[in-house]
């Protein structure tokens, strides 16, 4: 709908997977054929030469915002056991691309140092330099955030070129495009325009943050084989939010 915002090959990308991505459609746990395409799309992308961190989920193990939302848990517990939800994910991904000879490390943001190494951004920083894909666990660390705001946090921080937020439609449309065949998809987006509209591209504090540090976000379909590398490569697809 609006004017295309011009792609480029990027250098270091953070990709936002959900946790939901882990499982079959409408299911929990981890799938063994969804957690083998988003390794293979995960190995693709690095192969091409990026330096590429990967924030996970954890809504396929837990979703505590319903269970805090229900009145059983306190919503501080809720979101650290969905932080540790986000750790088992972590640690399957890192399995399987260790399996397809993917060099790879996990770093949580909760100390759990007999299956992760803590998130120190000094060392994030040298994993990615030394070509290994790091995947980033536990959040922020802290309760009463989403895993959006802990990518735009570390995409900040790890000084990445893009935010890529993996989905299963192809972009961000003005409609729900499941209810409305009329439904438009936006090839360009300002941060302004996102946030105005609401058009449910990620929280607002993690929208917020990426315009402050002017953080492009890319929203695209990852279930469609080879869209991450198409991504990485500079292909003009989904919907890219920037600063104008």
């Amino acid at each position: 709908m609006n004017t295309p915002f011009p792609r480029q090959k990027y250098r270091r990308v953070l990709l936002k997977l959900s946790g939901e991505s882990f499982c079959a459609k409408g299911g929990f746990g981890i799938d063994a054929k969804e957690l083998e395409l988003i390794a293979s799309e995960v190995r693709d992308a690095a192969r091409l030469g990026v330096q590429l961190a990967v924030v996970v989920g954890g809504g396929n193990i837990i979703r505590g915002a319903e269970l805090a939302a229900a009145g059983h848990i306190h919503q501080a517990t809720a979101d650290y056991m969905g932080m540790l939800g986000t750790v088992i994910n972590a640690l399957a991904l890192k399995e399987k691309l260790v399996s397809m000879d993917v060099p790879c490390r996990v770093l949580s943001a909760l100390e759990v140092r007999s299956v992760a190494e803590p998130f120190i951004r000094g060392r994030a920083l040298r994993h990615l330099e030394k070509g290994r894909v790091i995947i980033l666990a536990a959040g922020t660390g802290n309760p009463f955030f989403t895993t959006d705001t802990c990518a735009s946090l570390r995409a900040t921080e790890l000084e990445c070129d893009i935010l890529l937020k993996a989905t299963k439609v192809d972009g961000v449309y003005n409609a729900d495009p499941r209810k409305d065949p009329s439904a438009q998809r936006y090839e360009s987006l300002t941060f302004s325009e996102a946030i105005s509209k609401r058009l449910g591209v990620m929280d607002m504090t993690a929208l917020a943050m990426c315009q402050e540090r002017n953080i492009p976000v890319l929203v695209f379909d990852f279930k469609r084989p080879g869209n991450i590398a198409r991504v990485v490569s500079g292909e003009s697809i989904g919907t890219l939010v920037h600063n104008g």
